[in-house]
């Protein structure tokens, strides 16, 4: 595997750190700025939107600049807006800094999907596409537990200035290894590329990516309710819970180039979540669970992945940013979904639930 993929996978585990750290930075922000804690929590949502509008915007404009320039604008553009958000005292500018960052990030991620890709044979391309995936899941290991503890111990803003700091070994590698000229030879045709969202290929390969990780995150975003409110577990025991998930998670990536079967894995998935909803209330299979469905969950999404570039092949400045943006409206949704079950029905459990619907769904679209 070329050692640039690898420094992209870097780079996606600082960007992916500062995509979920806000989770448990939320109470510190609200308190601190003076906000309601939903305003403070709006900020999750604003990152993910601004990832989906993000993706294929960005990797247009980009699509005619050296992969090297693309890259390092990006990521560069990520440090300057965390670093702005980490001394601000107005919610707004930090608002609009966590669009910014996600909007640039959907950038780095799109254009990085399509230079890995780029760098193997087709054989190796979704092992190249395993190893820049792991980022994210890494961050869901160490990097957001890092973060929570970070900001617990020394305030917010010190997460954000660690995620500026974090992107700099991967802005360096950027400038010294990154391949010069663009990601493919010719001239790019934006509106020829786009054209392959008429595929309905392209489209179902993004519709089941949208539903996995919707599943993925409907549940995600309610584990640590789970945990304390449905199995009773003190708050202490919830960054555990989650490093299970996020191990689970990077085993799943890891697995990912050797996954066959897709349709009877993807049954098993759905099966997963309907035994959680019934048994997280039990301690031992909560954290069972919690393994099985991150690796499920982060295997078969990373498949969808390769599914989805596979399928747009014909644009490859642009399928890096058609999958992201099928990943972040599930990863949107999802949530938005699971909240309104649980208020509907006054369970955290609901959230597992519709977890289940959306794999199901993913199950038997045509």
């Amino acid at each position: 595997m070329p050692f640039f993929v690898h420094v992209l996978a870097l780079a996606v585990f600082a960007q992916g750190t500062s995509e979920f750290m806000l989770s448990g930075l939320v109470p510190g922000i609200a308190h601190d700025l003076s906000v309601p804690v939903g305003a403070a929590a709006s900020l999750t949502s604003a990152y993910a939107i601004g990832m989906i509008v993000g993706a294929p915007v960005m990797a247009a404009l980009s699509a005619r600049w050296p992969r090297r320039r693309a890259l390092a604008g990006f990521l560069g553009a990520f440090v300057v807006v965390h670093v702005v958000g980490a001394i601000t005292t107005d919610f707004a500018v930090l608002f609009a800094t966590r669009v910014v960052a996600a909007i640039v990030n959907a950038g780095f991620l799109a254009v990085a999907m399509s230079v890995a890709t780029a760098l193997v044979a087709p054989t190796r391309q979704a092992r190249a596409t395993a190893v820049l995936v792991s980022g994210v899941t890494l961050s869901c290991v160490a990097g957001v537990p890092a973060g929570a503890l970070l900001g617990e111990v020394h305030g917010w803003r010190s997460a954000f200035w660690a995620v500026a700091v974090l992107c700099l070994p991967a802005l360096a590698l950027v400038f010294r290894s990154a391949p010069i000229g663009a990601a493919c030879e010719g001239e790019v045709s934006i509106r020829q590329e786009a054209r392959a969202l008429r595929s309905r290929d392209v489209r179902r390969a993004m519709l089941l990516a949208a539903l996995v990780n919707g599943a993925t995150f409907a549940t995600f975003a309610y584990l640590a309710v789970i945990a304390t409110d449905v199995a009773g577990l003190p708050g202490r025991a919830v960054p555990g819970l989650l490093a299970a998930f996020g191990a689970g998670s990077f085993i799943g990536v890891a697995l990912a180039p050797r996954l066959r079967g897709l349709v009877t894995v993807m049954c098993v998935l759905a099966a997963g979540w309907a035994v959680l909803a019934v048994a997280s209330a039990e301690v031992v299979p909560l954290f069972v669970l919690a393994v099985v469905q991150g690796g499920l969950s982060f295997g078969i999404g990373t498949a969808l992945i390769g599914r989805v570039m596979r399928a747009a092949a014909d644009a490859p400045t642009m399928n890096g940013s058609f999958a992201t943006v099928a990943l972040n409206a599930g990863a949107f949704l999802g949530p938005l979904l699971a909240g309104l079950a649980s208020e509907t029905f006054g369970d955290p459990r609901s959230a597992v639930w519709v977890s289940a619907v959306l794999a199901v769904a993913a199950v038997v679209i045509p």
